[in-house]
């Protein structure tokens, strides 16, 4: 599907891009176009790979006229560019609002008028039931992109979103932060023990993005199923790992606009999933403004669906989270140091 192809992904010099270059890199694509406005990242990459297949463009999404310089001839595109940290959206509402509203808006156009076709906009669990800017701005991004959807040529273009939770070892998790703090013999700070996340690696969300990539049709939002675990137990199985006898765990209590747990769907929309064995999808509502041509009697699936969560889903003893935590590419030199591989 992706011989000769040219992808590209906007915020490119993060995990997510960064997780999608190993994954492609040795294929038979033709060309993966970074797309980001960080200089330094690019370089970095660019020094790291040191591969003809992977071009830059300095950019931001918030720059329609940046996008079309590098839009020219994309066939596919993955849109992970986000201001993603939840407490300074707190802070700086509007700028989450510019990046990942405004920006999402210009890429969708930018790539229509391109003639890209395929398009997958990446959100997150925190647009389901918000409750910080950070959640809002992705909930609005999701609007934004379910609007588009309905107004271009199917058969030209496609644009789908996956919705995603805490991602293993990226870099807005807790676990580089843990690791971090265990090889410098300080305590582990969390804000609640009993707090659940999703347990997704990296790579899991990158087949995440393919799935819904050949799978998808226009409006829809993917999710995968993923087991959870709380972050007391996170923190206590890595603390196991490193053999690190004096760092203690601290509660340092929530932070701004953080949540006890995650949501991935609402009520309403498990009540319209299509339950796909690792994976929900989600279509689109695609009626329009003329309501009155549609007679409904209530919908009686939404008063006996429950919302998916990191609270109902799988929950992951010591011995399993260990097992993926051993798997997980991105700390491989941290637990190879401690002597736990």
């Amino acid at each position: 599907m992706f011989k000769n192809k040219i992808l590209m992904i906007t915020g490119g010099t993060g995990s997510f891009g960064n997780a999608v270059v190993r994954k492609f890199l040795d294929t038979d694509i033709k060309e993966i176009r970074i797309f980001s406005r960080d200089e330094k990242k690019q370089d970095d990459m660019r020094k790291y790979y040191s591969n003809k297949k992977l071009t830059f463009y300095i950019g931001d999404v918030r720059d329609s006229l940046s996008l079309d310089n590098a839009m020219v001839g994309v066939d596919f595109l993955f849109n992970a560019a986000a201001l993603k940290q939840v407490p300074s959206c707190e802070f700086y509402p509007l700028e989450a609002v510019k990046t990942n509203v405004i920006g999402v808006e210009n890429v969708l156009n930018s790539a229509v008028k391109a003639g890209v076709e395929k398009i997958i906009a990446l959100s997150t669990d925190k647009a389901v039931y918000p409750i910080n800017a950070m959640g809002t701005s992705k909930a609005m991004m999701e609007k934004v992109v379910i609007a588009k959807s309905r107004n271009i040529d199917s058969e030209h273009t496609t644009i789908c979103c996956t919705r995603y939770g805490n991602v293993m070892a990226s870099r807005g998790s807790v676990i580089p932060l843990f690791i971090n703090q265990l090889n410098n013999n300080q305590n582990l700070t969390i804000t609640n023990p009993e707090m659940t996340r999703f347990m997704m690696s990296l790579d899991d969300a990158v087949d995440l993005v393919l799935f819904a990539f050949k799978n998808g049709e226009n409006g829809d939002i993917f999710v995968q199923k993923s087991p959870a675990a709380t972050i007391g137990l996170l923190a206590n199985t890595l603390k196991k790992l490193s053999g690190n006898k004096k760092s203690e765990v601290k509660i340092i209590g929530t932070r701004h606009g953080e949540k006890l747990y995650e949501s991935l769907l609402t009520v309403e929309e498990m009540a319209k999933a299509e339950d796909l064995k690792s994976y929900y999808r989600v279509p689109a509502d695609n009626r329009d403004l003329n309501y009155d041509k549609y007679f409904e009697k209530g919908e009686k699936k939404i008063s006996k669906a429950i919302d998916y969560n990191s609270n109902n889903t799988e929950q992951l003893d010591e011995k399993e989270l260990t097992k993926i935590l051993l798997e997980l590419k991105e700390i491989d030199i941290s637990l190879k140091a401690w002597g736990a591989k």
